[in-house]
Parts: C-alpha cells; sequence; structure tokens
C-alpha cells in the first residue's frame, strides 16, 4: 500500500514539475529601473532552476552556472538625458512626453541592440535554442522578432499598469469611456471633455502608430531578423503576424495600485515581484541615523533616472531651508555634496529604498511617482507625495491621491512652500497611514507571491507550448466586425433598397392616375 501511494505521488509530482528550461530575458532599454525589474526576472528564473540568457544594459559580471549576460551597456550612451534634466523641464526647454522624440529614440534603441555584436553572436548562431523569450514592452514592439528567429513562445512584460496601446497586442483596445491613457492622468469616472480627450487621444496615436511607427519598425525587422532566419532556414513571418501572437503577457500591475480593469485571460498581474522578501538591514552609516531619530524619517528621491542635482540652485537652497524647519529628520537621496546642510538633513548618494522603507521610522516616502517606488510605498505601507515628472507618474500620483494615502505637488518653482504644506498635512493627519496599510493589506493578500506567480506562468507557457488556450479570441475578429459596422452597412443597404422599391411603386401609381386624370 505504502508502494502505490509513493508511485502516485511520484507520478503527481512529474506532471507539476518542468525540466529546467532555456529562458532569453531582454530588458535593453538604459534605465535603472528598467535594470530592477530586469534583475527580477533573472533572480527568480535562477532560482527556479532555469538556464537564463539575460541581453541587458547593466550586467552585473556575477558569476552564476545557470547564467549568460549579453552586455549592451552601449545602449546607455542612447539613454533620453535631456528629456528627463529637472532643470530643463522645470524651465520648459524639453517636454519629456513628446511621444515623436520618445519613439525615435526608441527604434534607435532596438537598432543599436540587435546590431551590437554580443547580441549577434548568439542571434546568427543556428544552435542556439530557447523555451521562451521573456521581453519587456516599452512603446516597441520589434523584439518580438526573436521569438519568430528561435521559434519558441513569446512572452510580452508591460512596465505599466494596463494600457489600450499594450492590450491591443493580445486582445483588443481598453474602452476609452472609463480606462485612461498611460500618459493622460485622467482618472475614472470621466468628464465629457475627459472622455473625447481619451477617445481622441486612442484614435490620434493609434494612427501615428500604425501607419507611421509601425511601417519602420516592419523595416528594421527584416532588416536585424532576417539574416538570422536565413541562417536557420526558415522564412521570417509576417511581422504583424508576430507582433499579435504572443503567448502571454505579464504586468507590472495590482489592483490595489490601480484599478479593476477588465483584462483577458493571457494578461497576469505581478506587481510587486522585483522586491525581494529578504530586506536586506541598515547600513551602519544610515543605522545610526535611525537610531538616534525620535520623531520619524521622511525619505527623499527622485528615483534613479531624473537627478536632483540638476534643480537650479535656488530651489536646492529653499528645499534645505524647509527641510531645516520640519521637527523629523530628512534622508535625501542627492547625487553630489550638499554644503551647510541644517542638522536634521542628511545626504546619501545612494539609498537602500527597500531597507528604508521597511523600517518602522519612516513616515512618510517623497517621491517622483515611478511604478518601483508607487509598488515598494504600498507593500511597506507608507504614505507619499508625488512629484510626478514624466511619463506615467502622472497617473501613478493620481491614483495614489485617488485612493487616499498621497498628497500630489507640480514641480514648480514654489515646490519648496507647496511640498512644506503637503508634509503637514499627512504628518499630522492619520488618515494617510492608516489609508496605506489598508492597500498594503489588500496588495499583500495573494494566493501566492507575485514572484511565484512570475515563474508559474512562464512555465505554464513553455508547459503547453505556448498556451494557446488563453489566447483571446478577438484577435481573430477585425476591427469592423467587432464594431458591428458590417451589420450597419447590410442595415443601411436594406433600409436604401426598401425606400428605392417604395419610390418606384408611388412613382408608378402617380403617373398611373395622372393617366387616367388626362384621359
Amino acid at each position: 500500500m505504502f508502494g502505490l501511494k509513493w508511485s502516485l505521488f511520484a507520478t503527481l509530482a512529474s506532471l507539476s514539475c518542468i525540466d529546467a528550461a532555456n529562458i532569453l530575458v531582454v530588458f535593453t532599454f538604459p534605465g535603472k529601473s528598467h535594470g530592477i525589474l530586469g534583475e527580477g526576472y533573472v533572480r527568480l528564473l535562477l532560482a527556479a532552476g532555469h538556464q537564463v540568457t539575460y541581453i541587458t544594459p547593466f550586467p552585473s559580471k556575477k558569476s552564476h552556472p545557470n547564467l549568460i549576460e549579453v552586455d549592451v551597456s552601449r545602449n546607455v550612451d542612447l539613454s533620453p538625458t535631456k528629456l528627463i534634466d529637472i532643470g530643463k523641464i522645470l524651465d520648459k526647454e524639453v517636454d519629456p512626453n513628446d511621444m515623436s522624440s520618445f519613439t525615435d529614440i526608441l527604434l534607435a534603441l532596438n537598432n543599436s541592440t540587435y546590431t551590437n555584436e554580443n547580441v549577434q553572436k548568439f542571434l546568427m548562431d543556428p544552435s542556439q535554442k530557447f523555451d521562451a523569450v521573456i521581453v519587456e514592452w516599452l512603446f516597441a514592439d520589434l523584439s518580438c522578432g526573436l521569438s519568430a528567429v528561435f521559434n519558441c513562445p513569446l512572452i510580452w512584460f508591460s512596465t505599466v499598469e494596463p494600457h489600450w496601446i499594450v492590450t491591443r497586442l493580445i486582445d483588443e483596445r481598453l474602452n476609452p469611456a472609463y480606462n485612461a491613457d498611460c500618459m493622460t492622468g485622467n482618472l475614472p469616472p470621466f468628464t465629457f471633455k475627459e472622455r473625447v480627450h481619451e477617445l481622441w487621444n486612442q484614435i490620434f496615436i493609434g494612427f501615428f502608430l500604425d501607419y507611421f511607427y509601425v511601417p519602420k519598425e516592419d523595416k528594421l525587422y527584416n532588416a536585424l531578423f532576417g539574416p538570422a532566419a536565413a541562417v536557420r532556414g526558415i522564412s521570417l513571418p509576417l511581422y504583424n503576424d508576430v507582433r499579435f501572437n504572443a503567448s502571454l503577457m505579464l504586468g507590472n500591475s495590482h489592483v490595489s495600485l490601480g484599478q479593476a480593469t477588465r483584462l483577458p485571460q493571457s494578461y497576469k498581474p505581478i506587481a510587486g515581484y522585483h522586491i525581494d522578501p529578504d530586506v536586506k538591514p541598515l547600513p551602519e552609516d544610515l543605522k545610526k541615523i535611525f537610531d538616534n531619530e525620535k520623531r520619524g524619517i521622511i525619505y527623499f528621491s527622485m528615483g534613479s533616472n531624473l537627478k536632483s542635482k540638476d534643480l537650479p540652485e535656488k530651489l536646492k537652497k529653499d528645499l534645505l531651508k524647509m527641510f531645516g524647519t520640519l521637527k523629523y529628520t530628512v534622508l535625501w537621496k542627492f547625487e553630489e555634496i550638499l554644503p551647510d546642510l541644517p542638522r536634521n538633513v542628511h545626504i546619501v548618494k545612494w539609498a537602500p529604498q527597500p531597507s528604508i522603507l521597511a523600517h518602522p521610522k519612516t513616515i512618510l516616502f517623497v517621491t517622483h511617482g515611478g511604478l518601483l517606488s508607487t509598488t515598494e510605498t504600498v507593500h511597506f505601507g507608507v504614505p507619499i507625495i508625488g512629484i510626478p515628472v514624466f511619463a506615467d507618474q502622472f497617473n501613478n500620483v493620481d491614483r495614489a491621491v485617488n485612493k487616499g494615502f498621497a498628497k500630489r505637488v507640480d514641480l514648480t518653482y514654489t515646490i519648496a512652500d507647496d511640498l512644506k504644506v503637503a508634509i503637514v498635512e499627512i504628518t499630522s493627519n492619520p488618515r494617510y497611514a492608516a489609508k496605506v496599510k489598508e492597500l498594503s493589506l489588500i496588495y499583500h493578500d495573494r494566493p501566492v507571491s507575485p514572484g511565484k506567480e512570475l515563474v508559474h506562468w512562464v512555465e505554464h507557457v513553455i508547459k503547453t507550448k505556448g498556451a494557446p488556450h488563453l489566447r483571446s479570441p478577438a484577435l481573430y475578429v477585425p476591427w469592423y466586425q467587432k464594431m458591428y459596422l458590417d451589420l450597419a452597412a447590410l442595415l443601411l443597404a436594406g433600409l436604401i433598397a426598401i425606400k428605392i422599391v417604395l419610390k418606384r411603386l408611388f412613382c408608378s401609381k402617380k403617373s398611373i392616375t395622372s393617366e387616367k386624370k388626362y384621359n
């Protein structure tokens, strides 16, 4: 009997497990936060026993028997530094949300990645095989060509809350009547003006992408991946067939952070996977600051892309003066040494953010509103003041304000005064801390951790040979059929036909009547 039970257990175990897979992970954007997200995938997949090849501009040079890093660090030279310079944004010298400039940068970035000699080495090697490719989606679909070359399932990773541009790759566009574009910052329920704005955004950006941007990608797709396909003796599929052929989309999102968006089965939210559950202790210098503080710590960081050193000198002095009037200790992540610091202000060039947010003495986080920072503040239960500057930061901060655990302060020359008002409000009103604790409970209350879910779905796609059962039927239906325009055309044709018949009938009766009258 014992032998039978053991045999049954072994059979079930073999069905639930997957052999070590060979997985290609692609995060090419030269932003530190994107590197953190990519490293999260690598760490989790390696821990699950898989072989990982990682294309990254931030190679760690760490030795691991199952990890191969493909160095594309030259991509850092293409980083859009001018578009994210705080001083230039403040003076309105640049528009960080200029779609045209950003898409041009992304095309150049993709070209740089796939012509890089390190990438070409394994791309042109016909013996190289992968069981799945995971690609960070960032306003570019071009990397989907890897799944065509290696003939393996494609898994998209969306770095922000779900929006219509990504959902159309696996299902269809989200309804603009109650789903905001990732750049607009509108929150439902929309006003009439906001609904029109969201609809116009979808129409205008969709037209721009389909008729200007995608054709450029199509040319690059054939130029970059055509030779690799030829080496393998295969013909490259059409670009549109490949970019809409993903098996899955993993999203850096969760309902506690965003909204209850209607999503297809092939979209899985995994926000928070990048946070290592083993939070490291504070380094000794920071530990002393926290140990000596009695009232609380305010942590101020503008993230990894935006630099506090680029603030105008007057603003730096105004902020320091304002921080000096507070009864709390302020920890400011700053890239340079600042002179004449108030006694309660400490500058750190590098900050272990999870360790700081996890500390019970951290009472407030002043942030740029990046999704990683927003996720971490809900994960650890700390209220925020958001200073959004570009991209999805406006949406993230406005959602946080709407959910009740944040205040928004805009980047202006009066930011010091506005920031103090917000600090006083949050630190004196307990409802902000209470709300973020409530959302933190919702965030953590999942069947499994986001890291385990990530690994599960990647393995599920490999086990089921591309997870065709998750594919949305919306991908097979033309847009005019979704809108019932064919039915409308049929009804219109029917009405026109009836009108013509009736007109001829009445005209013939009139002619007969007039003939009788004159006879």
